[in-house]
């Protein structure tokens, strides 16, 4: 019987291969790579810092009140994006494009984003980022109460289906609802959710002609000036010099990584991948919030919330293909 050989040239040529293969993901080659490689590269890049910011922010809020947080954030990321465009020569607002302006700041970012930066003192991050991904359910159960639209069939058990997920999350959590702060997390980013589903539907049906992202960067600088104004008036505010570092960290992170890199990145991938493709961003999300939770805060990870969070994921992705939500409609932070 003939022993067969081992073929050591063939042998390196097959492992060259697969060498050459992974190096698709080495970020230090990823500039050499093609348009569509690149705009996976940045999708990738959205799905996880996006997943961390709820992290950072859970960080951020222990040392310093949320809302000062938040603002400062909103005022430090809205200032990059209106002089950016400020300086190709983007057209301000002009008339009733301001009103559509307002309302979203206040929507998304005053009430949404503020919301869940307060929220995330009092519950998890992983818990929170589960919550904030439910905000297309909620479209759902606006357009039950529409007359104007007839709810996909889809779309009612991608509800059903997300809400389930959401009892089998909350199961285990049933004693801490005797706590008060729990409660009032919880309450506060449903709140957030049910407030990015309205600023979406307002987007749809108000939708302003000028640059969109133009529009982004106003809306966080109104919604940062307010709400450093409403903090500093009640009196929730600590000096600057007093701010400490792992919560200026945490602000450097949420608006460097999660408020320009990040949305850079999404807006590379919207342009280069189909809106499916890219949608992929609010699902992993919730997923990368709960692993790094565990890992760095050693919160609760059990079998309750990992398949109730896939299967409220499934929910929302069955929603998502329902009622065809554009990713560009999604939230930023997503994240948060």
């Amino acid at each position: 019987m003939e022993i067969p050989r081992f073929d050591i040239q063939k042998a390196l040529t097959q492992t060259g291969d697969s060498l050459k293969q992974l190096s698709v993901l080495n970020p230090l080659t990823i500039h050499k790579k093609g348009r569509r490689t690149k705009a996976f590269f940045a999708l990738a890049l959205v799905c996880f810092f996006w997943g961390t910011t709820w992290i950072a922010s859970a960080e951020g809020v222990k040392r310093m009140p949320p809302l000062q947080m938040a603002s400062i954030r909103q005022i430090i990321a809205g200032l990059c994006y209106v002089v950016f465009f400020f300086i190709r020569g983007a057209r301000f607002p002009r008339g009733k494009e301001w009103i559509v302006i307002l309302v979203l700041s206040f929507l998304n970012f005053m009430m949404s984003n503020g919301l869940t930066t307060i929220g995330v003192k009092y519950i998890s991050a992983g818990l929170a980022a589960i919550i904030g991904a439910t905000f297309p359910l909620w479209l759902v159960v606006i357009g039950l109460f529409s007359a104007n639209n007839k709810t996909p069939k889809n779309a009612i058990i991608g509800f059903l289906l997300g809400f389930a997920g959401v009892c089998v999350i909350f199961y285990e959590h049933l004693n801490d609802f005797l706590n008060a702060d729990f409660r009032f997390g919880i309450m506060l980013s449903l709140t957030a959710s049910w407030t990015w589903a309205f600023g979406t539907l307002y987007t749809k049906q108000q939708a302003v002609n000028f640059n969109p992202y133009f529009s982004l960067g106003l809306q966080m600088l109104i919604s940062g000036i307010s709400l450093y104004a409403f903090s500093n008036i009640s009196g929730n505010v600590v000096p600057f010099e007093q701010i400490h570092w792992k919560s200026w960290a945490a602000i450097s992170y949420l608006t460097i990584f999660g408020s320009i890199i990040a949305f850079i990145a999404y807006l590379y991938a919207l342009q280069n991948l189909s809106t499916e493709q890219v949608s992929i961003y609010a699902y992993v999300n919730p997923m990368v919030a709960l692993l790094l939770g565990s890992l760095i805060f050693s919160e609760k990870l059990s079998l309750f919330i990992i398949i109730g969070g896939l299967v409220t994921i499934l929910g929302v992705y069955l929603v998502n293909r329902a009622i065809n939500i554009p990713a560009s409609k999604q939230p930023e932070t997503e994240g948060i």
